[in-house]
């Protein structure tokens, strides 16, 4: 049963669909967004990820009706009815929910008033707008500070007071513009949570652009990686991990070594040193050029047995993760690679032997 607290905030959600769109700027020879079609399906959160430059804020701004693309449509899909093209709709026909980066709130405003404004904008009466945000502020966990003012606010509060002014309309679709870059370092995770949470329970289609991918995974349902107006891949955050489709999504997304590698089979050979060591290629049917294989520190193991063929170097490096220790070892190429270990025995300076761990390892064209 849904709680009566989360009901102001449910939405009835609308596809949203991006087809073929372009947006060039004056001066630049090449388009901020080339060609791009993504379609997002009713009630799911994507998000767009890439480098600063990627084009992934005029997208945003494409979809919320701020910019008209050169070419290419806009549709929101309404249930089983057609999708409508809402190209050339301003913002306040479409009706979507927005929260910016820097939350955009009144200072002057209680923080119920703020949550009321797009209500009072849409003709709502006084006392029904006032009780559908004390609603939307009990749904975010901030039901006792309807009446204070925004700057009294932490910024993890404020965040949520911008979430709950945009839900409260019951938006078709959501758009975040970086809502979590702006938050102290120790609260991310813990938003991240909660955005994910608040978002699911309203049923919204979500739109959320990032630059930072622990925000991405942590928070959608799929991912789409932007590179210079050009979209890379779209997937689940474990198939742009595991299976990257290019180089330069391979290199964004985790960490990773990126070395030439050779096809056997369904197995690929790894030289480096001299030594070749094959590991299961996680992808199959690449094409014919030159293939890198993408060594993560999970499908690598330090090799303390010198009768065991390993790739030998020395430790570097280390780092603290949790329930395990990252090394970092420089092989005697001149390769440096990311190797997970229990933490114990490993010291910087000290010689060690790498080997792959047995788990498939993802492979990409060199080009």
């Amino acid at each position: 049963m849904t709680d009566t607290r989360d009901a102001v905030l449910h939405s009835a959600p609308g596809a949203l669909v991006l087809e073929h769109v372009t947006r060039r700027y004056e001066g630049n020879p090449d388009p901020s967004v080339d060609d791009l079609s993504l379609t997002i399906a009713p009630g799911e959160l994507l998000a767009l990820v890439g480098a600063s430059g990627s084009g992934k804020t005029t997208t945003l701004r494409i979809a919320a009706g701020y910019e008209t693309p050169d070419a290419g449509r806009v549709l929101l899909g309404d249930g089983n009815a057609a999708p409508r093209d809402i190209t050339r709709e301003s913002p306040q026909r479409r009706g979507f929910g927005m929260v910016f980066q820097h939350y955009a709130l009144f200072p002057h405003m209680r923080v119920e008033e703020n949550v009321a404004f797009g209500l009072e904008a849409r003709g709502v009466r006084k006392a029904d707008r006032l009780g559908k945000a004390r609603a939307a502020l009990e749904a975010v966990g901030l039901g006792g500070k309807a009446a204070r003012a925004v700057q009294a606010l932490s910024g993890g509060e404020q965040q949520r007071v911008a979430l709950a002014r945009a839900l409260v309309i019951q938006p078709r679709v959501l758009l975040l513009d970086e809502p979590l870059s702006n938050l102290d370092p120790t609260l991310p995770q813990s938003m991240r949570d909660e955005l994910r949470a608040t978002l699911r329970r309203s049923g919204v289609t979500a739109l959320f652009v990032t630059h930072d991918q622990e925000d991405a995974f942590a928070v959608a349902d799929r991912v789409a990686m932007l590179e210079r107006g050009r979209l890379l891949q779209v997937g689940t955050p474990e198939s742009l991990y595991h299976a990257p489709a290019t180089r330069a999504v391979a290199e964004f997304v985790g960490r990773a070594t990126l070395v030439p590698a050779e096809r056997s089979g369904e197995r690929m050979r790894i030289t480096i040193d001299g030594v070749a060591l094959e590991a299961p290629a996680r992808q199959q049917g690449m094409g014919g050029g030159t293939l890198l294989a993408v060594l993560r520190p999970e499908s690598l193991v330090m090799a303390d047995d010198e009768r065991v063929p390993a790739w030998r170097g020395e430790v570097v490096g280390r780092r603290f993760a949790g329930g395990h220790v990252v090394y970092r070892v420089r092989l005697a190429s001149g390769v440096e690679v990311e190797v997970m270990g229990d933490g114990a025995g490993a010291r910087e300076g000290m010689r060690a032997g790498v080997r792959l761990a047995g788990v498939p390892v993802a492979v990409v064209e060199a080009t």
